[in-house]
Formats: C-alpha cells, sequence, structure tokens
C-alpha cells in the first residue's frame, strides 16, 4: 500500500480503485479502465491518449502491462499506434477504419479504385419501434427510432439496399435532411456530431430472393439470389446503437471477411 502523499512505484499491484477478482488478469483491467475513458469521452476519437509512462503512473502499474493493454486496444482497431508521434483513439473518419465495416468488394480492381459509393435515400423518419426492432437495440417496444432506407450504387449501378433504425435518444436532433446532406461515412458522422462511436459489429448472412419493390430499386429480376446481410453495431460497453439491414447484389462484387 502506497502511503498518503508519496508518489507510486511502478509496479504490478492491483490498480487503485479496482476491485481485482483472481481471474481477471491485470492488463484486461488496465484495458478496462482506459475503455471507461474512451467510452466518457475523456479522450475523443483521433485525439492522442497519455503515453505509457503517464498511464503507468496513473493507475499505479508496470509500463508493460499498460503496453500489453494498449496492444489489444490497438487490435481492436479502438487505438491506433503512430510511430514517433504516439497512439490516438481511433476515428472512423480514417479510411483504414472506414473498410472495416465495408464488407462488400469488387470482383475486379480494388474499393480504392472504386471510389465511394454513391448514396440515395429512398426513405428517413423519425417512428416507433417495432418488437424485432426494439429487441435488437435494446429497447421497448413503442420507443422512438429512427428509420432510413437507402440505395447504394457503385460506379452507377445500384448495388446495396439498407434500411437503418437508430435509437432515438443518442440521436436526439439527427434529421433526414443531414443524413442526406452529410456525404462522408455515415459512422464518422455519427461519432463527430453525437458521440457515438461503433466498435464492431455482428452479422448475420442469408440468400434471399427480393419483393417487388427491392427488385425495382436494385434493377434486378424478381428471381435474382442476393445476399442479405443483418448487423447489430454496438458502441462501448456493449451498448447497440444501430440495426442495418441491407440486401446486396453480388454479380458484380462478393462479400470479403478476413479472419485472423
Amino acid at each position: 500500500m502506497v502511503s498518503p502523499g508519496r508518489p507510486a512505484p511502478p509496479t504490478d499491484a492491483e490498480p487503485a480503485g479496482l476491485a481485482a477478482p483472481a481471474f481477471s488478469p491485470l492488463y484486461q483491467q488496465i484495458k478496462g479502465l482506459i475503455l471507461q475513458s474512451l467510452q466518457q469521452g475523456e479522450w475523443k476519437p483521433g485525439e492522442v491518449i497519455p503515453s505509457e509512462f503517464d498511464l503507468a503512473a496513473r493507475y499505479k502499474v508496470s509500463q508493460g502491462t499498460v503496453r500489453k493493454a494498449v496492444d489489444e486496444l490497438a487490435a481492436d482497431h479502438l487505438l491506433v499506434r503512430r510511430q514517433g508521434r504516439g497512439t490516438f483513439v481511433a476515428t472512423h473518419a480514417e479510411q483504414h477504419v472506414q473498410y472495416r465495416f465495408l464488407r462488400l468488394h469488387p470482383d475486379s480492381g480494388t474499393v480504392d479504385n472504386e471510389g465511394p459509393a454513391q448514396r440515395d435515400f429512398v426513405d428517413c423518419r423519425r417512428q416507433r419501434a417495432s418488437a424485432d426492432v426494439a429487441r435488437a437495440l435494446g429497447l421497448r417496444a413503442g420507443d422512438p427510432v429512427l428509420q432510413s432506407r437507402r440505395l447504394l450504387r457503385f460506379a452507377g449501378v445500384p448495388t446495396i439496399l439498407e434500411d437503418l433504425w437508430l435509437p432515438g435518444g443518442p440521436f436526439k436532433g439527427l434529421t433526414a435532411e443531414r443524413l442526406m446532406q452529410y456525404h462522408g461515412p455515415m459512422y464518422a458522422l455519427f461519432e463527430s456530431e453525437f458521440g457515438v462511436r461503433m466498435v464492431r459489429a455482428d452479422e448475420k448472412i442469408r440468400a434471399v430472393l427480393p419483393d417487388e419493390g427491392q427488385a425495382s430499386l436494385l434493377d434486378v429480376t424478381l428471381g435474382t439470389p442476393l445476399l442479405s446481410v443483418e448487423r447489430t453495431a454496438y458502441t462501448y460497453n456493449d451498448a447497440p446503437m444501430e440495426l442495418r439491414r441491407g440486401l446486396y447484389r453480388t454479380d458484380t462484387h462478393h462479400y470479403r471477411n478476413q479472419l485472423g
């Protein structure tokens, strides 16, 4: 125990104020504390976090323990190490983070060569959450949500039709006009204007046939097989913040998931 008023040596003792269960490695506890600071907005997306030396002094542990925690957060794409500059909070404004959530790739060429998608909002409104949407977003049926439908074109070809639902509380003030006027990555908008950062997502994938409205928007026949992708995206502390249901044409694109 460190006496009051005396500097704490960099040891691997339990960090102050943190009850450590025996099964929780110390670096995981430090990772949790850093995550807590990220969630509370102490360090904003794009900002540099304190050095490993400063974090070690703050949590009263060794630099090696802090380094292991930061390494895991970097592997999770929550932090970004920059040689000679420090460690920064990852932001969806960065291209490599944007593409982390974009799984559809052209059969020939690269995402970079294809350029950004052209987005057309077909519909956008505030409504009451249905039972299945409420369940996915951790809400009660009837709670307010923002629902939008958009069509994404690549090289002018309609390729993805998406329906999105956002909880009304965290996105209070987000309007259809703002969504339609914003031309950057949607997750960057959520991050910069509403303080909501998507950090991970769960997806379910199946093959489906379109209905008449979907076929018309995607310019395909009713018998064209499509890839249905349902994604729930989460912010810190595993709080669901977006439900997205997309229909993907795969005649010129493929779904790609890099493992490991």
